[in-house]
């Protein structure tokens, strides 16, 4: 996708960033807090808010509340996901459609990530656009079958196993958007809406882990946290915890999977593009994530037998 010309509303896509900035090393999470009865994200490291969880009851006010807070904290980004009927109403307040998910919503619904640059130059998107490619191009040479070594497990984690989960999210990830280093953390979200998945050695040690994001109430679910430890990549573990999450939140009345993956990392979105998702656009310079903002792209798929028209908006 290419931007539209100055002052001219864009379909969903890439959005211009900012350019290459490095916050400190170590540095992650967000807070989370309530905007009214909305939830947000917000931080000095991502530098942003991420209104992710819209009450219908906060409009049209949240907006104002949303720029007062940047404008306070000194954040120079505004994300937010939010159903097709309120998307008119963010762009008038300045925002641009990322990307568009149809049906995110209870299958029924389109979602949009909408972004607001307080300040954002445009940056390059050919590096992304080849990558992009070069994922497409992939999938088109057949649908992903993943399957894992012998003696290789695929098994749900519990709380009692985030410590370990923990320390491969350290090897891993310099920086991250929420405390995924915290084994606390990781374990009070897997008593929640967080399900865990790994594939473990024949010894028994983790030698891979992805989380499936379940909003309940919206029948969606971000898949995410994939990590590998550097000894077993490529071997096709992303692909197959992939599958093997679709299968549980199936179960559980998800109707919409997505996922959010770095602009510029081939591995990851040629993950989901074998897996059968469809890129929804990029958000640029959204995440502290290994260090440094970064562009992400938005991955959508559609859970078997869930295909019905959705609300365009």
């Amino acid at each position: 996708m290419r931007r539209a010309a100055k002052k001219t509303l864009p379909p969903p896509g890439r959005l211009p960033g900012r350019g290459s900035r490095r916050p400190r090393k170590g540095a992650h999470a967000d807070t989370v807090a309530k905007l009214g009865r909305s939830l947000i994200h917000h931080g000095p490291y991502n530098d942003r808010i991420f209104l992710y969880q819209l009450d219908q009851a906060d409009l049209p006010g949240i907006t104002d509340r949303l720029l007062a807070l940047a404008k306070d904290r000194g954040y120079s980004r505004i994300f937010a996901r939010v159903p097709a009927p309120a998307r008119d109403h963010f762009v008038a307040c300045g925002y641009t459609p990322g990307a568009r998910l149809p049906g995110l919503f209870r299958g029924k619904v389109d979602g949009y990530y909408m972004a607001k640059y307080l300040d954002a130059p445009a940056g390059d998107a050919g590096e992304i656009d080849e990558i992009l490619s070069v994922a497409r191009a992939k999938a088109r040479q057949g649908a992903a079958s993943p399957v894992i070594e012998p003696g290789f497990t695929a098994v749900p984690v519990t709380s009692e196993d985030a410590p370990a989960l923990a320390s491969i999210y350290q090897e891993v990830f310099e920086t991250y958007p929420v405390p995924i280093h915290d084994p606390a953390y990781l374990a009070q979200k897997m008593q929640g809406s967080l399900r865990c998945f790994c594939i473990r050695e024949p010894g028994g040690r983790i030698a891979s882990v992805a989380s499936a994001e379940v909003d309940a109430g919206g029948k969606f679910a971000e898949m995410t946290g994939f990590a590998t430890l550097p000894d077993y990549r490529g071997h096709g573990f992303a692909g197959y915890l992939l599958r093997r999450m679709e299968g549980e939140i199936r179960s559980l009345g998800v109707r919409t999977a997505f996922a959010i993956a770095r602009a510029r990392s081939y591995p990851a979105n040629i993950t989901f593009a074998r897996a059968g998702y469809t890129y929804a656009g990029t958000l640029a310079d959204s995440v502290n994530i290994c260090g440094s903002l970064e562009d992400m792209n938005v991955w959508y798929r559609p859970l078997a037998g869930c295909e019905a028209a959705s609300s365009q908006g």
